[in-house]
């Protein structure tokens, strides 16, 4: 017999059998039914799971009334929290999370283990605690500390999740909104946009075990699993950023406790010359029946945004919801960058120096900057990227300057300056100069040897009359003599002189080895003997190595090999004995070293030396800027980039409109992102500027329109809460100042460590997030002192210091 059958049927069995159990007449979906045999749970305490004890539910009985009737037999006390669980038919426990569907819609059926589950004291439920760590949970519950001075451990780089979950949990609001369980009331657990009510719930454990008072600290691990689980970018153990965690926590909360089931289409309206009090009430209420959480309670406010076409002068008028400001900081238009200068004289050694350029300016604005400290003409310049002993790129000088840097290593070369004025002048011809060193290679029989680039490269002009390999030889010579001995004539090689007989057409300057004819000084080498030539780059129409006589079979102190932009020799188009390489490669040279020779004449310490200039020492003062100052910044009138064009309905075009944006609505906690991580196409900076906020009393009365003049204390808040960034974009460490709300007491969060401070240790250069409460608001909030619970420690504890704190 079924158990649900027609009511008519039924109703007759109650009058021919009066003994019989009385039937129930049921709705289900729609139709009327009498439910003749209830559902027979059978109801265990988690504690104590060897004695069941049955009792019977209609199929539309709600699971919150399953679990209702657990705790009276139980005896449960009403502060208490449960939960339950049920066994399926593979012998496994699934969680029963939605208490408002039925006993129909839950699958439950008769015989059916249903245990109920009791939340500790120290915030934590029993079937989470892992076996082995029972004694730990013992000796928590034991320990009694202040609620909410609770650490986070260090999962691996995970001190961004626990810098914005310490924030999050000193909101004084959102915190007693979980500890007093009014999130199981608004759990939404068919939100399409939500987790399922996961992350509200793993959140909600978080804040019961910090604020248990029985823990010094805690491992986030469950809700970092979730956290990963629904956000794919925060798998793992990477570094991120935690006003990215923060804003995905917020959402996640907001779409997990949305307290509308079933949104709505809203369509958005233009002002279209409405009264802005009208326009914005409209909007808040369209986001209100979209949106309706304690997270739009507590954080939610309104913007006013203001557009205007550029060619037709259509004014556009908006109001839209935030969660949070993300401030601009005032930012620099000067740069400071670290260069090498390398003189044209021989005997100086590079010189390092700190320039303070245009933050957008060119490569020519480096050049002057230092032809203010070397005297030399920006004209007599060239500016270069060495990385790893080799040219990584030799600017332009109309290119600019962001594309550089701040890791690059600049080599500025003083060159002759002399170019082309007519066809009869004398041009240079720039030679960039690759050091290099014969390495066995591991070979079985040691007949190849490979070359090491070393050392720092030059960039040498070259007269084009002088395009030979011995002059360039004892060019190259002069030019290295700082670090270069010259050999003695005890130390002279014996040449081939035959071999030097036959070459009549290779210009004979003397004994090329550093013999005694022709000493190749400055008179004779000149300004043509420096670094760099007087054009820009490695010119491609100058005569290259291929039109230069063969070089001479005399063992040098070195010998000269063309190769390609990386050091290396193409072979392809090397032929040693015709013309050296063809004419359209790029005429680089190498220099190539004996292990024996370098050893004896090359003095690498010489080499590697250089001094610093007197500017070495500056330091480009960066002067604190006001919170208010980024305020005023964030509402200051715009003109939108190209990338990100506003379509005009008047126009029907897309435009570079003006936009002005206002604050018309301020939440109850207000966070502030200081936009601490500049991102451009070249470069990737932290601005690690002072921003100094107030403790209390930040007054937004001028940037909110329209004010409310009877009402001052809707536009005023104090300080709760700041998430702190230390170190640089690579790397770096996350910590929190925080504000008790029992107490009152300031407290230092670094992972699993706690540490009271007072206020004036909040401020620093590393605050990144900041969390506002509104006056109002805080009064309203903050209990009544308890004369019996002893006295808030004092203040205590040394500040953080950013040079020293743990880098992840």
């Amino acid at each position: 017999m079924s158990e649900v059958c027609d009511a008519a049927r039924f109703l007759l069995l109650d009058e021919a059998f009066p003994g019989r159990k009385k039937v129930q007449v049921v709705e289900l979906r729609g139709t009327r039914k009498v439910e003749v045999y209830p559902v027979e749970l059978l109801l265990v305490p988690h504690r104590d799971m060897g004695t069941p004890h049955s009792a019977q539910f209609s199929q539309i009985d709600s699971i919150d009334l399953v679990l209702r009737t657990a705790r009276e037999k139980f005896l449960v006390r009403p502060e208490k929290e449960t939960r339950l669980w049920v066994k399926n038919s593979q012998g496994s426990f699934e969680r029963l999370c939605n208490t408002r569907v039925t006993v129909l819609d839950a699958a439950l059926k008769s015989g059916q283990l249903v245990v109920m589950e009791t939340r500790s004291k120290d915030g934590t439920w029993p079937s989470a605690q892992p076996q082995a760590g029972n004694k730990a949970s013992k000796e928590d519950e034991d320990f009694q500390g202040q609620p909410g001075i609770c650490g986070l451990t260090n999962l691996g780089n995970t001190c961004f999740m626990n810098s914005a979950l310490q924030c999050l949990s000193n909101v004084p609001q959102l915190t007693e909104y979980f500890l007093k369980n009014r999130y199981l009331e608004e759990l939404n657990f068919c939100n399409p946009l939500g987790m399922k009510g996961e992350i509200a719930e793993a959140y909600a454990d978080l804040v019961k075990q910090a604020w248990s008072g029985h823990h010094r600290s805690i491992v986030p691990q469950v809700f970092k699993t979730k956290v990963g689980h629904f956000a794919s970018q925060f798998l793992g153990y990477q570094q991120h950023d935690s006003q990215e965690l923060l804003s995905f926590l917020l959402d996640g909360l907001h779409e997990d406790l949305n307290r509308v089931k079933k949104k709505e289409y809203v369509e958005l309206c233009d002002a279209a010359g409405r009264p802005d009090h009208e326009v914005a009430q409209e909007a808040w209420q369209n986001h209100k029946r979209r949106n309706d959480s304690v997270i739009v309670d507590t954080f939610h406010g309104l913007f006013k945004s203001t557009l205007v076409c550029p060619d037709c002068g259509n004014v556009s008028v908006t109001f839209d919801p935030f969660c949070y400001l993300s401030v601009p900081l005032p930012v620099s238009h000067k740069r400071v960058m670290e260069v090498f200068f390398v003189s044209m004289d021989p005997r100086r050694k590079p010189e390092q120096h700190r320039l303070v350029v245009p933050k957008k300016g060119k490569i020519s604005d480096l050049c002057v900057a230092l032809a203010k400290h070397t005297g030399v003409s920006p004209e007599r310049m060239m500016v270069a990227d060495v990385f790893s002993h080799r040219f990584y790129k030799i600017y332009q000088l109309e290119e600019s300057l962001s594309s550089i840097l701040d890791r690059d290593d600049i080599f500025i070369y003083e060159v002759s300056g002399r170019s082309a004025i007519c066809e009869n002048s004398r041009e240079d011809v720039v030679l960039p100069i690759y050091l290099r060193e014969r390495t066995p290679a591991r070979d079985y029989n040691n007949s190849y040897y490979g070359l090491m680039l070393f050392g720092h490269p030059l960039l040498v002009s070259v007269p084009r009359d002088r395009l030979s390999w011995d002059s360039l030889y004892h060019i190259l010579l002069y030019r290295l003599s700082r670090y270069v001995t010259r050999p003695s004539s005890d130390d002279e090689d014996d040449g081939d002189e035959k071999d030097m007989a036959a070459k009549d057409s290779i210009p004979k300057p003397g004994h090329v080895a550093g013999g005694s004819s022709q000493n190749p000084g400055p008179e004779q080498a000149g300004p043509s003997s420096g670094v760099a030539g007087g054009s820009r780059a490695p010119v491609n129409n100058s005569p290259g190595p291929s039109h230069w006589p063969q070089r001479a079979r005399r063992k040098h102190l070195f010998t000269l090999q063309t190769v390609n932009s990386n050091g290396t020799s193409d072979r392809s188009n090397f032929n040693e004995d015709t013309h050296g390489v063809s004419s359209s490669s790029q005429p680089y040279i190498a220099i190539d070293w004996e292990p024996e020779m370098k050893k004896r004449y090359y003095n690498e310490v010489e080499a590697e030396g250089y001094v610093k200039h007197d500017c070495v020492g500056y330091v480009l003062k960066k002067a604190p800027v006001r919170l208010r100052e980024c305020i005023e910044l964030f509402t200051t009138m715009e003109t939108l980039e190209k990338e990100n064009p506003w379509f005009c309905p008047s126009c029907k075009q897309h435009q570079l409109a003006t936009k002005k944006l206002d604050l018309w609505k301020l939440p109850e906690t207000l966070i502030i992102h200081l936009k601490r991580f500049s991102y451009t196409r070249f470069s990737r900076e932290k601005l690690d500027t002072l921003v100094e906020f107030p403790i209390r009393d930040l007054d937004f009365s001028e940037f909110v329109k329209p004010q409310n003049e009877s009402a001052p204390e809707l536009y005023k808040y104090d300080l709760i809460a700041v998430s702190n960034h230390y170190g640089g974009l690579r790397d770096g460490h996350y910590t929190t100042f925080a504000c008790n709300k029992d107490s009152g007491q300031w407290h230092y969060f670094d992972d699993n460590s706690v540490s009271p401070v007072t206020e004036n240790q909040i401020e620093s250069k590393a605050a990144y997030v900041l969390f506002y409460q509104r006056q109002d608001v805080a009064r309203r909030a903050k209990p009544q002192p308890d004369l019996s619970d002893p006295p808030a420690p004092p203040a205590c504890g040394q500040p953080p210091n950013s040079e020293f704190m743990d880098v992840n």
